[in-house]
């Protein structure tokens, strides 16, 4: 593979989050330091990488913490130690009982950009919305690295083309997906299929980290502008780089302008 001359290394970090905060925080910073050291600058990892149980329970909104509680600030020292900016899913404190299901971008400085989970889980017989409290629709945060603009939105977002084409009207190169992309039958071939779908239709690169198995199907993937996964895990625990530029995305867009011709645009219905 060709890397590019402004190409900006971006991993996705596979793991099982857990109940134990610091066991989490452990296995990110090992798996974000294996990440810088196969060049990345920037690391995704999965839905609830803060705190996760299944089923869900009260313990839920007992381990929920603020946007710039320990959690993320543990997020930060990682980052600064590897040079690097890391997406996570923070589970944060909602209102009432309820929590708010967020990816949070980190870097040596404290948080960059924080995303709240727009559409929930409530599907395949699951009803998140139980227990999390929904995004506010329209609003969107991005952050830079090396020229390029990231966006995040989390896992059940991918099968709303609208939130992504959102972060595209903001900016956004790459879109950044924790997930917890729950197994299930043809739940792989959706995950794969709508992650690619993002990429092409937006002309852009997604990044997508999911849990591992049993529980999660794994296969983290970085997509390019064409669809073309260019780096990807299996079912287990690991970390896989990709490479994004913008030569590449302005070389896909001059092939195929599909931003500049649509007639549509999107708006939030509340």
């Amino acid at each position: 593979m060709t890397i590019e001359h402004d190409a900006v290394g971006i991993a996705v970090a596979q793991f099982a989050p857990g109940a134990d905060a610091n066991e989490n925080l452990t296995t990110l910073a090992e798996l974000a330091s294996t990440a810088a050291e196969r060049g990345a600058h920037v690391v995704v990892a999965p839905e609830y990488a803060s705190y996760f149980v299944d089923p869900f329970d009260a313990t839920l909104a007992a381990n929920a913490q603020p946007l710039d509680g320990p959690f993320t600030r543990a997020l930060a020292t990682i980052a600064a130690q590897n040079d690097l900016t890391i997406v996570a899913g923070l589970v944060e404190q909602g209102t009432r009982d309820r929590v708010r299901n967020t990816a949070v971008a980190v870097d040596g400085t404290g948080v960059v950009a924080a995303s709240r989970k727009q559409h929930l889980y409530d599907a395949f017989g699951q009803t998140e919305s139980a227990w999390v409290e929904p995004g506010e629709t329209g609003s969107v945060e991005t952050f830079v690295v090396d020229g390029l603009r990231f966006g995040l939105m989390t896992c059940y977002d991918l099968r709303f083309p609208e939130v992504a084409r959102t972060l595209v009207d903001a900016g956004a190169d790459v879109v950044l997906v924790p997930a917890e992309w729950v197994r299930g039958p043809l739940k792989e071939f959706h995950w794969e299929t709508l992650v690619a779908a993002r990429a092409i239709e937006n002309t852009i690169y997604i990044a997508a980290a999911d849990h591992t198995a049993p529980i999660g199907v794994g296969r983290s993937m970085v997509v390019d502008p064409r669809g073309v996964q260019s780096a990807g895990i299996g079912p287990e625990r690991g970390v896989a780089v990709g490479w994004a530029s913008r030569s590449a995305i302005d070389e896909v867009r001059r092939a195929n302008p599909a931003l500049d011709l649509r007639r549509y645009r999107v708006e939030p219905t509340g």
